[in-house]
């Protein structure tokens, strides 16, 4: 699955006493190794601690932090995991601020700190000189190695950048370079110290760095027990994989400090393979890299222990995702008022079904209307109660469009669709897809003609669950004039409405009708009720359950990742949740289905992107109708 584990560690140190420092690495590093981490990474100068100042000049400290690094070596032996730690190093008569590279009592690179720091409290310039070296042959501790800045450390098609600290605060940070030249982890040794509200900016820095360069970024920061004679350390470590947290450390901990986290090397192999912009920055930024080759015995992460959002169009984060649903009201809002203005009209005609989707595009149309001054009367919404629809629904639709004081009709399509089986000589008692998508058909027919004779839009409710699954009748609920809902998953619909109606809404009313609406069977109800009037017809109980779905079309369409990684993923995230059986045949239906319907939505209606995924033809999604799903699935 191309997996790696990796660990940050901040370890307890004395100020300029080498070997209580090198001992806590190697307590850190058996912890690692504990944990089955092939990679750790350890905080700036973490052999000597950062705080020694003009003790950095003295001989005596420099040729005892290289006997740390020889111990830390035959440490190594037999060892499969790569260490990474901060001490100084002296080459052409000056002093610089590096990285060391080791792995199985072997230094496989140095790495210079690039950028020092020498404003504020910081004078790094008084000791060591800045690293702007090219990659070149030394020897080392009677080893030859490489010294340079433009070093890979490489095993497969894992790529390892090396930066310390400052670079990263660079104007344009050494892992930028790095990154565009192969690198897909980042490490930073770094030992930034504490003052007011600095922690909040450097997290959004390595959140930003790893989201940009799409790249896990692994971050290891001083440990607290650093001298506080005028600065203050927090041992925060962190890992980031391109814009999310994988795993964080408290601060302010005076032990030795190590998290873990998994690393997916396809997702970020693939996200880079996507992005345009990155690969063409290669064109304008390409470096000499010297390669420098790791082997490891294998790449077994242990327990799969990675968290997986299974509702990933939802933020873990409850204030982020109460800003998240807010803007998605917004961002239909505005864009429905963009196409009223354009085509200069100021009506909407509405199918309500009483449903999740119709519900969110009569809110989002309300809000429209509002911010553009027009009575709500102007939305004309439109029941069209058939041979499947329940009591509940209808009286639920109908509650709804009298308290938003929507100009409400109602046309029973019975009738027009019973004398429709006539036509063409359909038995009304065969409840094939001809019963069903029949009435689909009448409703749209209805509905774009009462929209000519209005001079109103068209309004469309299909959500993007349903387009992925081609779960729509073509020519119509599949059509429309403009569909504010295509880029929304129904998984979405469901907080959306369940945010407006606890959070915007004032109502108790329109609060009990929209509770009722989110806790009804999905359903199209083109099928009879049961003999009490329930809907019978239920569509997770025919196609899988829909969060199960969305899981699916967030990773396939986001990340590119092949099926069987995705099933993976699901089987882990869901455990607790659905068997194996329903995970596995859930995907099977969402890839045979995904590749058969493309040719709905090769000629679906406009609709604006508003999560991170849309299946537009004019937009995120370029494929041919005729697709075959054969090499997708066993």
């Amino acid at each position: 699955m191309n997996f790696i584990r990796v660990s940050t560690a901040s370890p307890k140190t004395n100020v300029s006493d080498i070997n209580f420092n090198v001992e806590n690495i190697k307590i850190c590093i058996d912890e690692a190794l504990n944990k089955n981490s092939k990679i750790i990474v350890f905080p700036e100068l973490s052999i000597t601690s950062y705080t020694c100042f003009d003790l950095f000049l003295t001989k005596d400290l420099l040729n005892k932090s290289y006997e740390g690094i020889k111990n830390i070596l035959e440490f190594s032996k037999g060892k499969d995991i790569l260490i990474v730690v901060g001490s100084i190093f002296e080459f052409n008569n000056s002093l610089f601020n590096c990285a060391f590279v080791l792995k199985n009592e072997k230094v496989l690179g140095i790495s210079p700190k690039t950028f020092l720091p020498n404003y504020k409290e910081f004078y790094e310039k008084r000791y060591f000189t800045e690293g702007f070296i090219e990659c070149e042959k030394i020897k080392f501790l009677n080893q030859e190695t490489y010294f340079g800045t433009n070093i890979l450390y490489s095993y497969e098609n894992i790529k390892i950048g090396i930066e310390i600290c400052e670079d990263l605060w660079a104007p344009i940070p050494k892992s930028s370079y790095l990154s565009i030249n192969g690198a897909n982890i980042i490490l930073n040794l770094s030992s930034s110290n504490e003052t007011n509200f600095k922690h909040t900016l450097r997290k959004e820095l390595i959140k930003s760095q790893s989201s940009k360069l799409n790249c896990a970024y692994v971050y290891a920061n001083s440990n607290s027990s650093e001298s506080t004679t005028d600065l203050i350390f927090s041992s925060y470590t962190c890992i980031y994989e391109n814009g999310e947290l994988i795993n964080e450390s408290e601060r302010f901990q005076d032990n030795n400090v190590l998290i873990t986290g998994i690393v997916d090397i396809d997702f970020l192999n693939s996200q880079r393979t996507n992005n345009i912009t990155f690969r063409d920055s290669y064109k304008y930024h390409k470096k000499k890299m010297e390669i420098v080759e790791i082997n490891f015995e294998n790449l077994d992460y242990g327990n799969f222990d990675r968290k997986i959002n299974i509702h990933p169009f939802i933020s873990k984060d409850e204030n982020q995702n109460k800003i998240l649903l807010e803007e998605i009201f917004l961002m239909q809002a505005s864009s429905l008022k963009k196409r009223l203005n354009h085509i200069n009209l100021d009506k909407i005609i509405l199918g309500i079904s009483g449903g999740l989707d119709s519900t969110l595009a009569l809110i989002s149309t309300y809000n429209a209307f509002k911010m553009m001054n027009i009575p709500s009367e102007n939305i004309i919404t439109v029941t069209l109660p058939g041979l499947g629809t329940s009591k509940k629904t209808k009286s639920n639709a109908i509650n709804l469009c009298n308290h938003l004081n929507t100009t409400l009709k109602t046309i029973d399509i019975t009738n027009a669709v019973l004398k429709h089986f006539q036509d063409i000589d359909h038995p009304e008692n065969l409840l094939n897809v001809t019963y069903e998508n029949s009435q689909a058909r009448e409703r749209t027919q209805i509905l774009m003609d009462l929209a000519n004779k209005e001079h109103a839009l068209l309004l469309g409710t299909g959500d993007l669950s349903e387009i992925a699954l081609g779960f729509s009748t073509y020519n119509g609920d599949h059509m429309s004039m403009y569909n504010i809902n295509s880029s929304i998953p129904k998984t979405l619909i469901k907080h959306l409405l369940l945010h407006y109606c606890e959070n915007l809404n004032s109502n108790d009313e329109i609060k009990n009708i929209l509770i009722d609406i989110i806790n009804t069977p999905i359903s199209p109800e083109l099928l009879p009720s049961d003999e009490n009037n329930n809907i019978s017809q239920k569509t997770e109980n025919i196609i899988g359950p829909y969060e199960l779905h969305d899981f699916f079309l967030y990773y396939f369409m986001k990340y590119n990742i092949s099926f069987e990684k995705i099933e993976f993923l699901a089987l882990y995230g869901f455990k607790n949740l659905y068997d194996e059986k329903i995970i596995k045949s859930s995907l099977k239906t969402f890839v045979k289905r995904f590749f058969q319907n493309q040719f709905k939505r090769s000629c679906m209606p406009d609709g604006p992107k508003i999560t991170e995924i849309s299946l537009s033809p004019r937009g995120d999604l370029k494929m041919s109708s005729d697709s075959s799903y054969n090499s997708f699935i066993n």
